[in-house]
């Protein structure tokens, strides 16, 4: 068989997104947790994605967050960041059939239950149908809400940032509204505590 030029491209490709979702998979490297590091993976991911739709426009930090309106699990429509007024959130992007999200579920599930009435509010923003999800969250139920979003190159997780598509992906929301940082890749235990700190 005869390998051509755009078949070893396909390759190549190929191969660097499973080394992307292999290092994803085991925590990443210990640079991966640092805001540096963060930023320049956003930068390299941002780098090589597809220009986004027209009118489209990726938040980056510092930027208000875009408002977001999505159903809930029982159809609901929920309008983010004006359905939790005044509190910061932490907006995890996640899919049953990505590994790693479902790896860090248990620590933002920690995380919600421990903050109070004014604390930030964890929101799980689903890429999924819903009864993948139901069946999901029956095996590994969650306190927090779970919006859903259908997949695709204009979906909530692209205007939040996340121009790529990698899963999971979390950004944490200041209670003024303004996207504070942006996360690539699962939380490793006892790390997001410290990472929510909306601070200054």
């Amino acid at each position: 068989m005869k390998v051509t030029t755009p078949r070893i491209l396909i390759a190549a490709v190929a191969a660097g997104a499973l080394g992307l979702r292999a290092s994803l998979w085991l925590g990443g490297s210990p640079l991966l947790r640092t805001e540096a590091g963060q930023r320049g993976l956003q930068a390299a991911l941002d780098a090589t994605a597809p220009q986004p739709p027209a009118g489209v426009t990726p938040a980056r930090p510092g930027d208000a967050m875009p408002r977001i309106s999505l159903p809930d699990l029982d159809g609901q429509m929920q309008t983010l960041p004006d359905a939790f007024p005044g509190r910061p959130l932490l907006i995890n992007v996640w899919a049953s059939w990505c590994g790693p999200c479902i790896e860090e579920m248990p620590e933002l599930e920690r995380f919600a239950q421990s903050q109070g009435a004014d604390g930030v509010q964890v929101i799980g923003l689903a890429l999924d149908t819903p009864a993948a999800i139901n069946e999901f969250l029956g095996r590994v139920p969650v306190s927090y809400p779970i919006l859903v979003d259908t997949p695709g190159p204009a979906d909530a997780s692209v205007w939040l940032g996340n121009r790529k598509g990698v899963l999971p992906y979390s950004v944490l929301v200041a209670a003024d509204g303004r996207i504070v940082k942006q996360k690539i890749g699962p939380f490793t235990h006892g790390e997001i505590s410290a990472w929510a700190n909306p601070g200054p």
